[in-house]
């Protein structure tokens, strides 16, 4: 038993030696990724993915954008923001707040925030400005990545 797991491991070994001279070769590249999100407050966990995943992303050295539709336009309010708790996240206000010391831009859907009455001020509370299509299309063309929630 001993024997056949040493020679398991040996016979690893070469594999180790490419995987770490392919890391030593290829150094991390930043990304410039795009956050796309319409999940709003009926689904809290899924509406904190967008602001979650962004800030861990953005941790790790890479450029981001987030760009919300839909119900997820009613989180820029900050008494919709307070209230949501994702299970096993903390309150989406403190997520926010991470996404703002970042100065991770957010862009809230104009048409869908005047359907939703989310107005100019809420948006206000957490640095974020509304977009438009024009918006929407130049992000996809930035991004090197799109990762929607």
């Amino acid at each position: 038993m001993a024997r056949r797991s040493f020679l398991r491991h040996l016979a690893a070994l070469p594999l180790v030696a490419v995987a770490s001279a392919r890391a030593a070769e290829n150094p991390k590249k930043q990304l410039r990724i795009m956050m796309k999100s319409a999940w709003g407050s009926d689904d809290p966990t899924k509406a904190a993915f967008a602001f979650l995943h962004g800030h861990a992303l953005a941790e790790a050295g890479h450029e981001l954008e987030i760009f919300l539709l839909g119900e997820a336009v009613t989180l820029m309010r900050s008494s919709v923001a307070a209230a949501v708790v994702p299970v096993g996240w903390p309150p989406l206000s403190e997520i926010l707040a991470k996404v703002v010391a970042r100065k991770i831009p957010v862009y809230a859907c104009g048409a869908c925030c005047r359907a939703r009455g989310v107005t100019e001020q809420d948006l206000g509370t957490v640095s974020a400005k509304f977009g438009s299509p024009a918006i929407f299309v130049a992000m996809v063309e930035w991004a090197d990545r799109i990762i929607a929630e």
